[in-house]
């Protein structure tokens, strides 16, 4: 029960986090006026020969937006242009006044891209709508009004929690033109569509409203952040549960991941071997209970002893080796092997020296993690290490035939600790 406990109460406690800090958040600011100036320029239509400055100096526009949250947006604003030609020609020169309304949707392109990331000094807003406008000139009496559909990109620098720096450029397009933009009738000859546009380039403030510390341009969502902390702490309890054994122990309480299936384990799903032998007590008991039933049953005559060898349970060690269920396991970016697994080998030795013919692959391993030039060598000395071992225990060295295979690609770099601990072993192959 404590091993399904000790998790599930790490995560209340994260889930309690995230409740208090929504219950104790200051929240932020919605409101703002801002105020730009900058220059215009027109595009058609024009009189023929006539054009405008390139730079005209005269644009400003006042604007109040609100924000719903801190990505999204409102604001309505008015703007005021002026357009002329002021250049060599007299008969040429003409001024023209365009006052309009709009309203518009802004999205927080900063918040949406998480710019928090690695600046909270600049933001990035995109905005688009439609509006009203009026169009007036001395050479015709009524206004000419106009519809708007407008789209734009600003750019902010955060000065303080109360004011920031914004540079803009919004285009205008226009429809139901019927003046040109230097105040002559404008024959639109059956054309459709929008064939007026006015630019314009700002730089102005934003000054923020509110009792909260910061505005929503700028406010950061940490629930958002905790709770992605959150997934991310079951994800990995999730796979801290997984029982790669099936022993009965979760991963990140079993020190012996890789024990036989069906063999007793302790709570730290370490198999039981009471006289120290390096032979899990209940694989013991098995072997010898089919030395057992072999014996009988070639006392009885029910099978013929092939070698000498018939009663001998080597058939049984040499399934259980070759099958992977002898291993040696090594520790991340180490070639010496973890003491508590080096017993495994008993079985191998076992075998060994009971068939003199016998020979054996010792068969190295590494994980993904690093350079596989890097895994090819590790996994070549750790082979090399456990070979050692087994010369030490009298196995002849010309039996043993060493293959560094490198990476196993089984468990992932990316993969868990857990699931990486058990490809970094060396195995072996009876021949």
């Amino acid at each position: 029960m404590k091993k399904i406990v000790l998790p599930l109460l790490l995560v209340c406690l994260g889930s309690t986090g995230v409740k208090a800090q929504d219950t104790d958040a200051n929240g932020f600011n919605k409101w703002s006026i801002d105020i730009n100036g900058g220059v215009n320029k027109a595009a058609n239509p024009f009189t023929e020969g006539y054009h405008m400055n390139a730079s005209n100096l005269f644009h400003a526009d006042l604007g109040f937006r609100y924000m719903f949250n801190n990505k999204f947006g409102l604001k309505i604003h008015g703007g005021y242009d002026v357009l002329n030609d002021d250049g060599d020609r007299a008969d040429r020169e003409f001024e023209t006044e365009v006052i309009g309304v709009g309203l518009e949707g802004y999205v927080n392109l900063a918040r949406v891209l998480e710019f928090e990331t690695w600046t909270n000094r600049i933001g990035l807003l995109a905005h688009m709508g439609v509006g009203v406008s009026q169009m007036t000139n001395d050479l015709y009496d009524d206004a000419d009004r106009l519809g708007n559909i407008i789209m734009g990109m600003g750019l902010q620098y955060k000065i303080s929690n109360r004011i920031a720096l914004n540079a803009d450029f919004t285009m205008t397009n226009n429809f139901s033109q019927h003046k040109t933009w230097d105040g002559r009738d404008y024959d639109r000859k059956g054309r459709q569509g929008f064939d007026s546009t006015l630019y314009n380039a700002t730089l102005g403030l934003s000054i923020y409203l509110g009792k909260h510390e910061q505005h929503a341009d700028w406010y950061i969502d940490e629930k958002s952040d905790e709770l992605e902390d959150i997934e991310s702490r079951l994800g990995e309890m999730e796979t801290m549960m997984d029982d790669t054994d099936k022993d009965g122990i979760p991963d990140y309480l079993d020190s012996e991941p890789n024990t036989i299936t069906g063999v007793a384990v302790d709570t730290k799903g370490r198999s039981i071997d009471r006289n120290e032998n390096g032979v899990p007590d209940e694989l013991e008991s098995y072997i010898e209970n089919k030395n057992s039933e072999i014996k009988n049953e070639i006392q009885n005559g029910t099978i013929a002893v092939n070698g000498g060898k018939a009663g001998s349970g080597d058939g049984y060690i040499k399934e259980l080796i070759n099958g992977g269920y002898v291993n040696v396991y090594f520790d991340f970016n180490k070639d010496i092997p973890n003491e508590e697994s080096v017993g495994g080998v008993n079985f191998l030795i076992k075998y060994l020296n009971d068939n003199p013919s016998a020979t054996a692959d010792v068969i190295g391993y590494a994980d993904e993690v690093g350079n596989s030039d890097y895994n090819q060598a590790l996994s070549n000395r750790r082979a090399e290490n456990v070979k050692q071992i087994l010369v030490d225990a009298g196995i002849d060295g010309s039996r043993l035939n060493i293959v560094a295979n490198g990476e196993d690609t089984s468990a992932a770099a990316s993969g868990s600790k857990y699931a990486r601990k058990v490809v970094r072993r060396v195995t072996f192959i009876l021949k």
